[in-house]
């Protein structure tokens, strides 16, 4: 099957990239490694129109990791406000500590110094090293990885992912130059997040089009294997959470068990909801009610 070299395709989509980027706050030149840290939790499984505000309103109240960690983990969670999964709050909280603690107050550069802090992961270590620092690592994400099924694989979908074989995959793509490989990164994510869409991509607008296997082939579906669909949301203990959450955040004083009642009609759900917020360390069970962390 033919298929376009991977310079080529590299060239093409940072060529593209330069006029088609959006123009998110995080990417501003002047933005600092520690803003760049903030993006990339708060965009763990969230829109981008979700995050923007709310990034905005974090950095301006908290501009470095010192800033956060002077401040009770309860602040962070209430500042989280209703991104969801604010486990990531009290991640961000704990790193920005660790930063202090540890590297002085400065976000550290190295793959393994951001890989050591709480929340970190092999995407979030790469992207911050890669879009930070300017480190040439490959940056894999869900649009990322289906850009590259359909233009090298001629796959309609990338099938359930693999950190090692998914690095590799882009690792091959990455041109050689620090400042290239950066924009690439970023750039393959844009081509995925506005162009090849999931469910209507929009083939005309490609800059790789001509090349592409999956188009070359005909566009055939997907057979390979699936990832594991995610449980609905509605009626589900994690919307019971939130739900919960946002009484206790809501409040500056400890919520009774009792006015959390009304929350949800299911005692029993309700109840293994904030037995499970209770052992994540988002809310304190104390003697007059639920809290948001202090220390």
């Amino acid at each position: 099957m033919s298929r376009a070299p991977a310079p080529e395709i590299a060239v093409a989509v940072n060529d593209w990239f330069a006029d088609a980027a959006r123009p998110l706050p995080w990417r501003a030149a002047e933005v600092s490694p520690w803003a760049v840290l903030v993006s990339e939790f708060m965009l763990q499984q969230t829109q981008v129109a979700r995050v923007v505000p709310r990034w905005e309103a974090w950095v301006a109240r908290w501009p470095t990791p010192a800033a956060l960690a002077s401040e009770p983990p309860a602040e962070a969670v209430r500042a989280w406000d209703r991104l969801g999964y604010p486990r990531r709050a009290l991640w961000l909280h704990r790193a920005a500590v660790e930063i202090v603690e540890r590297h002085g107050g400065e976000v550290p550069s190295e793959l393994g110094d951001l890989l050591a802090l709480r929340g970190v992961g092999a995407y979030t270590a790469r992207a911050v090293a890669a879009f930070a620092f300017g480190r040439r690592h490959p940056v894999v994400d869900t649009n990322t990885r289906r850009v590259i099924a359909r233009a090298r694989q001629g796959q309609a979908e990338p099938g359930p992912p693999s950190t090692a074989r998914d690095l590799s995959a882009m690792e091959a793509l990455l041109p050689e130059s620090d400042a290239e490989a950066r924009v690439f990164n970023a750039a393959a994510m844009e081509l995925g997040a506005t162009v090849c869409t999931a469910r209507l991509p929009r083939c005309d607008a490609c800059p790789i089009a001509q090349g592409c296997a999956w188009r070359r082939a005909g566009y055939p579906g997907y057979d390979g294997p699936r990832r594991r669909a995610q449980a609905q949301f509605a009626g589900s203990d994690r919307q019971v959470r939130g739900l919960v959450m946002r009484e206790v955040r809501a409040a500056h004083r400890p919520v009774a068990r009792a006015r959390l009642t009304p929350v949800w009609s299911d005692a029993a759900q309700l109840d293994r909801a904030i037995a499970g917020l209770v052992s994540d360390g988002l809310v304190v069970d104390g003697p007059v009610g639920l809290a948001l962390p202090e220390g």
